[in-house]
């Protein structure tokens, strides 16, 4: 049977990074499937290597670190999946934990039901204290799917995944570094997967727990993340050169903003903590009219780095 590697792409988070590395030790059933571990460390300062070569001698196999001076998502990415060998490559955030029967049940999946692609659900978690909209984020930072494994007809995140080397990840750089500042080299990669046939299939056990840290877990970052994600389906059919695609987007955009803008505001003036959950549905609708680059917020890489020393990603 094929054997993977799993990859976590890093950018200052030591401690989060730990308990990533951590959870992938301590996977069930898979034996020695798993022929390596990669961290790409996405800090200039390469302060990641401190914590994996402090658990190097945890690793129940090969740790590799890779120092990715160049802050960015799609590169740090890239340079993890270069520095790997396995025909299976599975992708894990520094922010995810993995349950202990999570590679299993990805590469059960994905043997069972033949997929390019494999993805798993997410449970994310807030810290204590973070406030009325606590639930929304925690819904926020979670990924669902069916309740049983098999095909599905879209693709979801990179985080949490599994990936056909040859088939899901072509060329020496597969995913788009124009996306590095921006996110969404994940979704370019599986649209132009999904154009070339690509098979995308569901893992209903392979659970990862998303720990949010304190500066992304606030409405204001969860809206720009819902703003972003808004624009992603004018940008798909622009790049398709689909202006028809472009106009219909716009116009539901148009009319969720409106529609859920307005529901929002009645349900601020009532103190409703619902109110959060139509503020994101308003921030996708502006992001579906707002979608050139110009517009795009900055998540990651350099943009994430400007904040002196706090730790981000």
């Amino acid at each position: 049977m094929d054997e993977v590697a799993v990859l976590i792409p890093t950018l200052r988070r030591p401690e989060s990074l730990e308990r990533a590395l951590r959870s992938v030790f301590a996977q069930a059933g898979v034996g020695e499937r798993l022929r390596e571990i990669v961290v790409a460390d996405n800090d200039p300062d390469g302060s990641a290597w401190p914590t994996v070569d402090r658990l190097r001698a945890c690793s129940p196999t090969l740790l590799t670190y890779v120092h990715v001076p160049r802050p960015g998502v799609a590169t740090a990415r890239n340079a993890a999946l270069a520095a790997a060998d396995a025909p299976l490559i599975a992708f894990l955030d520094d922010d995810e934990e993995a349950s202990p029967g999570w590679l299993a049940a990805l590469l059960e999946a994905h043997a069972r039901f033949g997929a390019d692609v494999t993805f798993g659900p997410v449970r994310g978690r807030v810290p204590d204290g973070t406030g009325w909209a606590a639930a929304y984020l925690e819904r926020f930072f979670s990924r669902s799917g069916p309740a049983e494994s098999g095909p599905i007809d879209h693709a979801y995140g990179c985080g949490n995944s599994l990936m056909v080397r040859a088939t899901a990840l072509p060329g020496p750089t597969p995913f788009d570094t124009s996306a590095d500042q921006t996110g969404g080299e994940d979704d370019v990669l599986f649209e132009a997967l999904r154009a070339r046939g690509g098979r995308f299939v569901w893992a209903a056990d392979a659970w990862v727990d998303e720990h949010a840290p304190a500066h992304r877990a606030t409405l204001a970052y969860a809206l720009r993340r819902a703003f972003a994600y808004g624009q992603t389906p004018c940008q798909t059919a622009a790049r398709a050169r689909d202006w028809a695609g472009v106009a219909k987007w716009m116009a539901v955009g148009t009319a969720q903003a409106l529609i859920y803008g307005i529901a929002a505001l009645l349900l601020t003036l009532a103190n409703s903590p619902r109110r959060a959950d139509l503020m994101d549905r308003a921030a996708q609708g502006l992001g579906k009219l707002f979608w050139i680059r110009r517009f795009e917020p900055r998540f990651y890489g350099a943009a994430a780095l400007r904040p002196v020393s706090a730790s981000v990603g």
